[in-house]
């Protein structure tokens, strides 16, 4: 008993106290408690193409010769490019977003950013700062649309872009270059390809879910696979696009037998145009567009949308966007998909 009593005090005496076990290592500061600005109470605004969307900022106190400038990290770059800015009384807009964003001011501690008719490029991180001598904050908010990425290659077969014209391919289909968090949701989402192609930061990915010899092997574990930095100019790859849906518009179908002219024709006899590739991923997406008949678009391909798969319509098991490839544009074998804008 007297050994079982001293070996406790022993260990009483030698044990870490309790409070250090929760003590910030050091080296670690504790980050800044939040003066002037309220934590906002999610850090992500969700919101779709076309719509209205307010990120918060809003102060619990005005200090003295305070400004407040808002931001957006630039995912291909990393770089912040200052979007507005204000004292309380007057403020100055500041780069292509100028037309489109102000401050929503619902009262005089009210800082939020409002961005108007929210376009492809807007997703991505901002950051309210609140500049005021030596007590300088901020917080953080995440603008998020929900889209889908789709591959794209041009009618000249595989890896025939460099980095500037995978941007351009992908912007004149009506989407752009997708960021890396977009191909990483999407391969978890079951995007599975086997061609290498451009993001929005420079890098060259592909997303596989099967893993098989011609990609990287049977022994490779799934995931996005990564070649890294390529050289904008040299390297040539496909593209990864993205694309949301956009408020108020619709895809169609018109059945006939039409060569790629008169396929634009039939659209424009509609008071319609001929439909991009991105604008029928995302009728595919958001309105589940169903179609077992292959159609032109406006980049000279033949694509068809299934939503619900079966035998007769390609036979694949999952849902997708299915390609005739590009055929030759004389041919009237193929109707069109027509696209209407709000």
């Amino acid at each position: 008993m007297h050994r079982l009593l001293l070996l406790g005090c022993f260990w009483l005496l030698t044990a870490p106290k309790v409070s250090s076990i929760f003590q910030r290592p050091t080296g670690s500061p504790a980050p800044p408690r939040l003066q002037y600005l309220l934590e906002p109470l999610h850090s992500t605004v969700h919101t779709q193409r076309g719509a209205t969307a307010t990120l918060p900022c809003v102060l619990r106190a005005l200090p003295r010769n305070y400004r407040v400038k808002w931001s957006k990290v630039e995912p291909a770059n990393y770089r912040e490019s200052i979007i507005i800015i204000t004292n309380g009384l007057y403020h100055k807009n500041y780069g292509p977003l100028s037309p489109r964003v102000h401050l929503r001011h619902s009262h005089r501690y009210d800082a939020s950013l409002t961005i108007t008719d929210v376009a492809l490029e807007d997703e991505g991180r901002y950051r309210c700062q609140l500049v005021n001598g030596l007590d300088d904050e901020s917080v953080s908010l995440s603008l998020h649309l929900e889209g889908v990425v789709f591959p794209y290659q041009p009618s000249n077969g595989r890896y025939k872009f460099n980095y500037h014209e995978a941007k351009r391919a992908c912007e004149q289909q009506d989407s752009r270059l997708a960021t890396y968090q977009q191909l990483y949701k999407a391969w978890t989402e079951g995007l599975d390809w086997c061609n290498a192609g451009w993001i929005l930061d420079g890098t060259v990915h592909y997303p596989i879910i099967n893993s098989r010899e011609p990609c990287g092997g049977r022994l490779l574990l799934p995931g996005v696979r990564t070649y890294g930095a390529k050289d904008k100019q040299k390297d040539r790859f496909d593209a990864f696009c993205f694309t949301s849906a956009l408020q108020g518009s619709q895809v169609y179908f018109i059945r006939g037998h039409l060569n790629f002219k008169e396929a634009g024709q039939a659209c424009r006899n509609h008071g319609a145009a001929i439909a991009k590739v991105g604008q029928l991923y995302s009728a595919w997406k958001f309105s589940q567009l169903d179609r077992c008949d292959g159609g032109w678009l406006a980049d000279g391909s033949v694509r068809y949308p299934i939503a619900i798969p079966r035998e007769r319509c390609g036979g694949l098991p999952d849902p997708g966007v299915r390609s005739f490839g590009f055929p030759n544009k004389e041919m009237r074998t193929y109707g069109t998909y027509c696209f209407v804008g709000k």
